[in-house]
């Protein structure tokens, strides 16, 4: 039987491990052509293994989201390549180091700006007009709880959230009569290498595997998905 992503080409960031991982090989059950990237190219290969594994195919981009010049030509690349961007999955983010506002150091800082919210401009600007033309594009920012729920120490993950949220749903605003849907997903309390960073304490046994989510992202990206301009929770 046709898959609901036969013939579609969709795009994660963050997709070594974690959430971009699991989102990929689920996109690539579907019937999507996976561009994965992430920092890692070890991360990346074990990706396009379980990708493989699960009757998919994918193509390996090493990527380092500091790196706003690569990202600037990314959505050219892809359409001199596929000729399509039909699913965008934007999912790397950077917790940055947790410590009082006031003595966020300046360096830190501009990473997790260019890595939370810089990368997701970048993204939106040089992959709107392919996912505008894809016969139903859709694009999915992954988003966390301190974007709208300020906690202590974690103000520059929060902040950069917040930011990109803003942009995201600003988008979807602009793009809300064309057939592109553009949505925010929270997956909650997920283990990842980032909430193992900010909770060392934690037993990783007591936390939701990515996998728990990856149905729900995915969701997101299908063709008859409807939600536009929503903040949806896993």
């Amino acid at each position: 039987m046709t898959k609901p992503l036969q013939g579609a080409v969709a795009l994660v960031t963050g997709a070594s491990r974690g959430i971009g991982a699991s989102t990929a090989v689920e996109l690539a059950r579907l019937g999507a052509h996976l561009v994965i990237t992430a920092r890692t190219q070890g991360g990346l290969e074990e990706t396009d293994d379980a990708i493989r594994a699960a009757g998919g195919t994918a193509t390996l981009l090493p990527l380092d989201l500091k790196e706003g010049e690569k990202l600037d030509v990314l959505g050219a690349s892809i359409y001199q390549r596929f000729g399509r961007l039909d699913v965008l999955v934007h999912n790397a983010a950077s917790l940055g180091k947790l410590t009082p506002v006031g003595h966020i150091a300046a360096d830190d800082w501009q990473e997790v700006v260019a890595v939370n919210l810089g990368s997701a401009w970048r993204l939106i600007r040089g992959c709107d007009r392919l996912l505008r033309l894809a016969p139903a594009g859709r694009a999915v920012f992954v988003t966390d709880a301190v974007a709208t729920m300020p906690v202590a120490y974690f103000g520059a993950l929060g902040a950069t959230k917040a930011g990109m949220e803003n942009l995201v749903l600003t988008w979807a605003a602009e793009t809300r009569t064309s057939a592109l849907r553009v949505n925010l997903f929270d997956p909650g309390i997920v283990a990842s290498r980032m909430r193992s960073a900010a909770f060392p304490g934690e037993n990783p046994a007591s936390v939701p595997g990515p996998e728990t989510v990856a149905g729900a992202l995915a969701a997101l990206c299908l063709p008859t998905e409807t939600r536009h301009g929503e903040r949806v929770a896993a």
